[in-house]
C-alpha cells in the first residue's frame, strides 16, 4: 500500500485553497489520466501530445522487469557486476538517486571532466559493465563516454560489444547503431515521456536493476500513486503539491529543497532537473535550491522562497512559516513529483514538457570545438587562478577577492548565486560548502551544479528564468586530459568548450558571469575556499 503525506503551511497553504478548487473544477486529474494535452494551452499541444507516457509507467516498463533481472544474472556468472552509467540529465540523476536509496553500487558518470573519466576506465575494467543511456541517442557527453569505454575495453583484450548495454529511444541514431554493432542489449524506452519524466521507464530501471535495486517495487509504488492521483477532488495531494509549488501570489519562485531523514539519498538533485527544466521558460519558473538541514535559506524568510522539507512516512513534523512538508517511498514521490510539476505548469501558464534555451549552450560549445580557437587572455591571475570576467562587472578589480565582491554586488533582492563547478565531483567534492558559506554571506539562495551536467538541469532555468542570477563558473586545469576515440578533440577540450559555451550564452543575455580557472586544482581550491571564508569574516 502506498503511503504518502502532504502538510502546507504559510503561503503554500494558500496557494492551495486559492488553486485547488479551480484545478477540481477544470478537471485537471480526470484529464491527466487520459493523456489530454490541451492542459497547458495551445502552444504546448504538440509537445504535450507525446509526452504523457510517464502517467502510465507500466505499459513499456513491466515487460522489462524479466529482462533487465536476466541479464543481471547472465553478467553476474560472468564475473561483471561493477555497473557504470553513461547518461545526462534525467538519464543519470534518476538510477543515481535510485541506487543510493537502495544502497546498491553504481558509478554514474554523468561528466566530460578528464579526471572524472580516467578515475571510471582505471576502475576494475575486467568486471565492468557499461549502460549507455541517451533518449535523443546524440549525446554529445554520452557518445563520448562509451566511445573511451569501447577503446579501453577492446585494448584490455575484452569483447566490448559484450560489455556495452543501451538504453534509447526505439529508431534513433544510437539503437540503429548498437544493434549493428551487436551490443550485449538495447532496451527501448517508451518515446512519448521527456527524460526528465523518464525515473519509471527504462532509464531509470535498466541501470538500477543491473546495479541490484528492487525496481518491481519501485515502478509498483509508482503505479499505485498514479492512481491515486487520478482522483479529481480537493484531497488529490498532486493538485495541492502541485499549487503549493505553481501557485503562491506572489509567486515564491526559490523552491528551497531539504531532506530531513527521508532515507531518500540525493532526492533533492533529481527534483532539482525535474523542475528547473520543466518550469524555467519564457521568464518565469521554479529555481529548485537543493540545501543540507539548518541551511540559511530555510531560514532566511525571503518574500521570494519557499521551503520544502522531505521527511520519513513515520516522521510527525509539521511545516512552518511558509513550507511545506511531504513524505512517501521513493517509487511514490518520483510520481508526486512528476504529478505536481505538471500541475505547476499549467498554473505558470508554461510548457512543462520542453526546454527550449538548453540547445543554446550545446550550440555555442559545438561552434567552439568546430573553432578550436585559443582560450581567451585572462582578465588577471591571482595566484593558482586565473579570473575571466566582463570589465564593465569587474569594474577594475585586480584580485580574487575584489572580482568575487564584484560579482556578488550583482545580486538585487529577489536575486540567486549559481555556483558552477566543472570539475570532478568525487575529487573536488568540498567545494559542495562554498554553497552554505555564500547563502550566509549574501543573505539569499545560492544554487551549486556540478558542470556539465547541471546543463541538463538548473541550465535551462539561468537562460529560460527571470533575470535574477549571477554566476560563478569553477574550472580547472587536469592532471592529464584524456583523448575522445574517433574524435577530433579531446574530454579536457570538450569540457572546457561547454563551460566557455555556457558562460557566453549567459553573458550575451546580460547575465553577469564570473569565471575562475584553477590553475592547480588543489591550490586553487584552497585558495578559492579561503578567500570566500574571509569575505564572510568580513560581513560583506
Amino acid at each position: 500500500m502506498t503511503t504518502l503525506s502532504f502538510e502546507a503551511a504559510g503561503a503554500a497553504r494558500d496557494a492551495v485553497e486559492a488553486k485547488v478548487p479551480g484545478l477540481v473544477r477544470d478537471e485537471v486529474a480526470a484529464r491527466l489520466l487520459a493523456q489530454d494535452p490541451t492542459l497547458w494551452g495551445p502552444d504546448a499541444e504538440a509537445e504535450a501530445a507525446i509526452r504523457l507516457g510517464w502517467l502510465n509507467p507500466s505499459e513499456h516498463s513491466r515487460p522489462l522487469l524479466g529482462q533487465i533481472r536476466a541479464l543481471r544474472d547472465e553478467l553476474a556468472a560472468e564475473g561483471v557486476t561493477r555497473v557504470v552509467l553513461a547518461g545526462m540529465g534525467g538519464s543519470s540523476l534518476a538510477p543515481e538517486v535510485i541506487t543510493r536509496t537502495a544502497g546498491v553500487d553504481l558509478t554514474v558518470l554523468d561528466s566530460t571532466d578528464p579526471d572524472s573519466v580516467a578515475a571510471a576506465l582505471a576502475e576494475d575494467l575486467a568486471g565492468t559493465v557499461i549502460v549507455v543511456s541517451s533518449k535523443s541517442g546524440s549525446t554529445v557527453e554520452t557518445d563520448s563516454q562509451r566511445r573511451a569505454f569501447e577503446d579501453a575495453f577492446t585494448k584490455a583484450g575484452i569483447n566490448a560489444a559484450s560489455r556495452i548495454v543501451v538504453v534509447t529511444d526505439p529508431g534513433s541514431p544510437l539503437d540503429g547503431a548498437a544493434r549493428e554493432a551487436g551490443y550485449r542489449a538495447v532496451f527501448n524506452a517508451d518515446p512519448n515521456v521527456g527524460g526528465r519524466y523518464s525515473a519509471l521507464t527504462a532509464f531509470g530501471l535498466v541501470p538500477s536493476g543491473l546495479a541490484g535495486a528492487d525496481i518491481e517495487a519501485l515502478l509498483d509504488a509508482g503505479e499505485d500513486t498514479a492512481e491515486i492521483l487520478s482522483e479529481n477532488d480537493a484531497d488529490n495531494i498532486g493538485l495541492a503539491l502541485g499549487a503549493a509549488l505553481g501557485g503562491t501570489d506572489p509567486l515564491r519562485n526559490k523552491i528551497v529543497i531539504v531532506d530531513e531523514g527521508s532515507g531518500l539519498a540525493g532526492f533533492p538533485d533529481w527534483a532539482e532537473q525535474l523542475i528547473a527544466e520543466s518550469t524555467g521558460k519564457l521568464g518565469t519558473g521554479l529555481l529548485p535550491v537543493a540545501v543540507e538541514p539548518g541551511a540559511p535559506e530555510i531560514l532566511s524568510g525571503a518574500p521570494d522562497v519557499l521551503v520544502v522539507r522531505i521527511t520519513a512516512p513515520d516522521s510527525d513534523a509539521l511545516p512552518e512559516g511558509n513550507q511545506v512538508v511531504v513524505s512517501g517511498s521513493l517509487g511514490a514521490q518520483m510520481m508526486l513529483w512528476e504529478y505536481a510539476t505538471a500541475v505547476a505548469g499549467r498554473l505558470l501558464g508554461i510548457n512543462p514538457f520542453d526546454q527550449p534555451d538548453v540547445e543554446a549552450a550545446k550550440k555555442a560549445a559545438r561552434g567552439l570545438l568546430d573553432a578550436q580557437p585559443k582560450p581567451a587572455a585572462p582578465s588577471f591571475v591571482d595566484g593558482n587562478i586565473e579570473v575571466r570576467a566582463d570589465p564593465a562587472l569587474l569594474g577594475g578589480a585586480d584580485t580574487l577577492e575584489g572580482a568575487l565582491r564584484a560579482l556578488l554586488q550583482q545580486l538585487g533582492e529577489d536575486g540567486y548565486l549559481s555556483i558552477q563547478a566543472y570539475l570532478d565531483r568525487t575529487a573536488q567534492a568540498p567545494l559542495e560548502q562554498l554553497r552554505p558559506e555564500l547563502a550566509q554571506l549574501t543573505g539569499r539562495p545560492v544554487t551549486f551544479g556540478w558542470g556539465p551536467r547541471f546543463l541538463h538541469s538548473t541550465g535551462q532555468f539561468h537562460k529560460g528564468g527571470p533575470a535574477q542570477g549571477a554566476y560563478l563558473q569553477i574550472t580547472g586545469t587536469p592532471a592529464r586530459d584524456v583523448p575522445i576515440p574517433g574524435r577530433p578533440f579531446t574530454f579536457g577540450e570538450l569540457i572546457a568548450a561547454q563551460a566557455a559555451g555556457d558562460a557566453q550564452v549567459l553573458v550575451d543575455q546580460g547575465r553577469p558571469v564570473l569565471r575562475l580557472n584553477l590553475l592547480d586544482r588543489g591550490a586553487g581550491a584552497a585558495q578559492l575556499t579561503e578567500t570566500i571564508k574571509g569575505l564572510s569574516k568580513d560581513g560583506n
